[in-house]
């Protein structure tokens, strides 16, 4: 009985690191050259705690934006509304200067203290531009193949927009073009586009 204690070998020990477990050989036995390397991934902890954009107190829905980027830097719009991505409803109106109903980061805009009365104008129209999927692009079935290389000379074709988006700019537009229009050269302020020239001062003019 003493000779088989003595013959068998002791065992490894299976100890636990974190939420993983590793067999530690006994010292007497040979340790393994590899150990298999499958740990598991955690996600990072995020130490900020994701919080609502608090808009500036000058950012009030009717005021009038000057654009400072994109395609439509320089144009002035109208504030309708704060969307909870943390961007602005603005629109030109279409008709005035050719700004459709489009998001805009707050960041990019300068509040000027002229404000367009925004009465009558549709709640469900608005609610329904301010959704998410209203403004992504559809997708394009057409894949590029030989016909549309041979083609590249040509003219390309106009994006067609759709008879919805149309509506809904009309029934804003129409009710905003109204209560400009009450307002003495308020129309031709918002045709007009904002420029710097040499020597002008931004930090000392009143918006």
């Amino acid at each position: 009985m003493s000779a088989q204690k003595g013959s068998e070998k002791p065992g490894s020990q299976t100890k636990k690191f974190g939420k993983g477990e590793r067999e530690i050989p006994d010292h007497t036995q040979k340790a393994k050259k590899f150990y298999p390397a499958e740990d598991e991934k955690k996600p990072k902890k995020v130490r900020k705690s994701i919080k609502p954009a608090r808009p500036r107190p000058s950012l009030a829905p009717g005021s009038i934006l000057i654009l400072l980027a994109g395609r439509f830097r320089g144009k002035r719009v109208i504030l309708l509304k704060h969307l909870p991505q943390g961007v602005l409803l603005v629109t030109g109106p279409y008709k005035a200067n050719g700004v459709p109903l489009r998001r805009v980061n707050a960041r990019y805009v300068i509040a000027t203290s002229v404000k367009v009365d925004l009465k009558g104008i549709d709640e469900k129209v608005v609610e329904k531009v301010s959704e998410e999927g209203y403004f992504t692009r559809e997708k394009k079935n057409d894949k590029v193949g030989e016909e549309a290389f041979f083609k590249q000379g040509e003219k390309p074709e106009k994006k067609k927009i759709s008879s919805a988006r149309a509506s809904d700019q009309k029934a804003v537009d129409k009710t905003l073009l109204t209560n400009i229009k009450k307002e003495p050269m308020l129309l031709e302020y918002l045709r007009s586009s904002f420029s710097l020239r040499a020597g002008d001062r931004p930090h000392e003019m009143k918006w």
